[in-house]
């Protein structure tokens, strides 16, 4: 099973932005899907971004137009690049990746926006 480590979260001003990172064990030529994922106090996890094979990504519509994915599929790190953050943008963001049936989750990292 892959395992995944996120970086790069912190406390950045309303406006601000962050680049987030999530190194693999192996290859991201080995993995099929790997997306974001965040979960702020008190409600659910919410569906951010999503890349499959290696596709453009697709987001969601909270985010769209201001947080964008990439895949260094030479290597083995994914990085979401977060843009015109807004306090409601504060949350723990989560990597995972699903490849052979197998779905895995990074640690988490926290991001907080202040207004």
């Amino acid at each position: 099973q892959v395992q995944l480590v996120e970086s790069g979260g912190g406390l950045v001003q309303a406006g601000g932005s962050l680049r987030l990172s999530c190194a693999a064990s192996r290859s991201l030529r080995s993995i099929d899907t790997m997306g974001w994922y965040r979960e702020a106090p008190g409600k659910q996890r919410e569906f951010v971004a999503i890349s499959i094979s290696g596709g453009i990504a697709t987001y969601a519509g909270s985010v769209k137009g201001r947080f964008t994915m990439s895949r260094d599929n030479a290597g083995n790190t994914m990085y979401l690049q977060m843009n015109s953050l807004k306090p409601e943008d504060t949350a723990v963001y989560y990597c995972y990746a699903y490849s052979e049936s197998v779905l895995a989750w990074g640690q988490g990292t926290q991001v907080a926006v202040s207004s």
